[in-house]
């Protein structure tokens, strides 16, 4: 296992079926004033809304709301809830919903103390807050499993009129204190979202999985996850309300992005590239772009790094090796992959998201070129790969 490296993670996690007793709990280390933050209201019609404000009066907190954020968060919503979250001099940012939510919630705490551009300084030129920069604590209560941010300092937004969507990784100052896991919160989440959901799951772990050449054990931990993914969606889909399997799926996603498998790799991030572009042009949902370019991606690259991917063949979908080549393999490993895609029903083309011909160049110009992965893109290569996508 070859780079040097400091691994800490600085949230509290309450996980299981009972997981939200403990939200008084985890209250009780902040100040009074709390800005909760949700999306369209679908917390108030599956009972959640009404649990945490009741543990919320609990507590003894006084409470301003921010609803309405949007599955692609866009900075003029961050910018609203900034000004509100410092009007109210809240002590406690908390973000009941998915990763969107939580992802806004953190743009909120950078942003709300900070008087420059927030959109350049922390998402295009990818600084840090300030030291002496006061930064509102963060809690999370999750609702829906896919992007980990319920335990890392990933910050999503959308600038809609430059068309950009970029992710900013915060320090541990931005990652959430606590965050409340309880599997029963994401039966409520419609179909199409739970496979999205999955499918950033399995993203955040192959970004990571295929970099690298040297024989480390967080690809062994990566295998492990992908096959765990794997079995549970297969369960999932055909029973939402299987505990174990979404149990399983919630589990994973958090140690997915948690930063633990991540260390001692380069790691690629390419596909979340393409696909951030697509959403930014087309507002498609997340995990559905990715499926979408992953095929046609990971096709380009495997002839650079042809024994990692027999190697996913071999471990992850159980492919018999036998009188085969690595290639052969390799290819393969890849067939399976799109073929899971139909099979749980996630996007296998972005002409289904909405994107259209006359918007690949768009999107290619939108795309940021990251060198961790096994082939540096260029420019037309984003462009064969979006044709190939359609």
């Amino acid at each position: 296992m070859l780079g040097n490296f400091i691994y800490s993670n600085p949230t509290t996690l309450y996980f299981g079926d009972q997981a939200q007793k403990n939200i008084t709990e985890a209250l009780k280390g902040f100040g009074p004033k709390v800005l909760l933050t949700y999306g369209g209201g679908s917390i108030k019609r599956n009972g959640i809304y009404e649990q945490v404000c009741e543990a919320l009066k609990e507590a003894g907190k006084q409470v301003t709301e921010v609803s309405g954020v949007m599955p692609n968060p866009t900075l003029g919503k961050v910018l609203e809830g900034a000004r509100i979250a410092r009007e109210n001099n809240v002590d406690l940012i908390l973000a009941v919903g998915g990763g969107s939510t939580i992802d806004y919630a953190k743009a909120v705490s950078a942003a709300a103390y900070y008087e420059g551009d927030v959109w350049q300084n922390f998402w295009v030129k990818q600084k840090e807050p300030a030291a002496d920069q006061h930064i509102i604590p963060i809690g999370a209560i999750l609702t829906m499993a896919g992007t980990g941010s319920e335990m890392n300092g990933g910050s999503v937004i959308t600038n809609e009129e430059t068309k950009m969507k970029i992710g900013k990784v915060f320090s541990q100052r931005l990652m959430p204190k606590f965050a409340i896991l309880n599997p029963r919160y994401t039966f409520s989440v419609p179909r199409y979202q739970m496979v999205a959901g999955i499918f950033d799951i399995m993203s955040h772990i192959m970004e990571q999985y295929f970099s690298g050449d040297d024989d480390n054990t967080s690809d062994y931990l990566a295998e492990g996850l992908m096959r765990s993914v794997i079995a549970s969606s297969r369960v999932a889909i055909k029973d939402p309300e299987n505990y174990e399997a979404r149990s399983n799926i919630m589990w994973s996603a958090t140690w997915a992005l948690n930063t633990l498998i991540g260390e001692g790799k380069k790691e690629d991030w390419m596909v979340h590239m393409i696909g951030h572009a697509i959403s930014a042009y087309t507002h498609a949902t997340h995990g559905m772009t990715l499926a979408a370019v992953s095929v046609a991606y990971y096709r380009h690259i495997m002839p650079y790094a042809v024994k990692r991917f027999a190697r996913f063949a071999k471990v992850v979908w159980e492919i018999p090796s036998q009188n085969k080549s690595d290639l052969q393999l390799a290819s393969e490993g890849i067939d399976a992959l799109a073929a899971w895609i139909k099979e749980i029903g996630a996007a296998s083309e972005i002409s289904s998201l909405g994107a259209t011909p006359d918007m690949l160049e768009g999107i290619a110009d939108a795309t940021i070129i990251l060198n961790g992965g096994y082939k540096v893109l260029d420019h037309d290569e984003v462009i064969k790969i979006l044709q190939e996508s359609l």
